[in-house]
């Protein structure tokens, strides 16, 4: 089985779509595909159906949209039974776990690929650590999960998919820096400053990157755009770090190229 969940939910098997259609088993199949190979409890399914105001008749009801899994899966297997499905999606002692191999799931492979990009980054191996931070964010097609309505339990997992997102788009920007990559990072930074207007890590990165492509007029005026931006949304100023990064562009200090970007 093959499972998509860094963008719209796509499953198959065997060649096949599997995709469930009805909301309730959507989030159902997703959750289980987040936690592939583990055990999801029935008080975890029931939080994120439900919330905090189940349904006295939340369990059977539970176990119908299981059902409706199952036959989703049957026809890929060449099977007219959802019992033939029972391997794959196993009942266990307190819930259910989707069975198949974690690596099968787009999200548990960016996790290990981000994990070792991470790795590679701090033991200063920036081509690889390029390389594989590339490769992770090259398994997201938009917004995780955009297309499943998110209970509590997945609304806690695209959140922390989405941050985890953004740290490993930092850390492939700073090894193209390090690598004297910054001419092909400007356009990128340029669209993340404007989506993330208050991301201090993206404004220092494309000022980083301005000046050592020779524009370092520009790259002063985006510290007065970010500051002007903090100051008039949250009443702060910009931190320390990019201060001591605006005073020592503007000192033109030799030492910039070695400055550490991202927090």
């Amino acid at each position: 089985m093959e499972v998509k969940l860094l963008g719209p939910l796509v499953a198959s098997q065997n060649g096949m779509f599997i995709t469930p259609i009805p909301r309730k088993p959507r989030q159902v199949f997703s959750l289980l595909a987040l936690n592939a190979g583990t055990v999801v409890t029935v008080p975890a399914f029931v939080e994120e159906l439900w919330g905090m105001r189940p349904p006295a008749s939340a369990l059977s009801t539970l176990q119908t949209y299981i059902l409706q899994v199952r036959r989703g899966i049957a026809p890929a297997l060449g099977a007219s039974r959802t019992d033939a499905t029972k391997h794959i999606l196993r009942t266990c002692y307190g819930g259910y776990m989707l069975d198949i191999d974690p690596g099968d799931v787009d999200v548990h492979r960016y996790e290990h690929l981000s994990l070792a990009g991470k790795r590679a980054f701090e033991s200063g191996q920036w081509e690889t650590a390029s390389a594989l931070c590339h490769e992770a964010l090259a398994l997201w097609r938009g917004e995780a999960l955009v297309d499943v309505h998110a209970g509590m339990r997945i609304g806690v997992e695209v959140a922390r998919l989405e941050e985890s997102r953004l740290g490993v788009l930092e850390t492939r920007i700073e090894t193209d820096l390090r690598l004297n990559r910054h001419a092909g990072v400007l356009a990128e930074l340029s669209s993340l400053t404007a989506r993330f207007p208050m991301h201090e890590n993206f404004w220092a990165q494309f000022m980083i990157a301005l000046h050592r492509s020779g524009r370092t007029s520009q790259a002063l005026e985006n510290f007065i755009k970010i500051r002007t931006t903090l100051v008039s949304e949250l009443g702060v100023e910009p931190s320390a770090r990019l201060r001591h990064l605006q005073q020592a562009i503007l000192r033109s200090d030799p030492k910039l190229d070695l400055v550490k970007i991202a927090g």
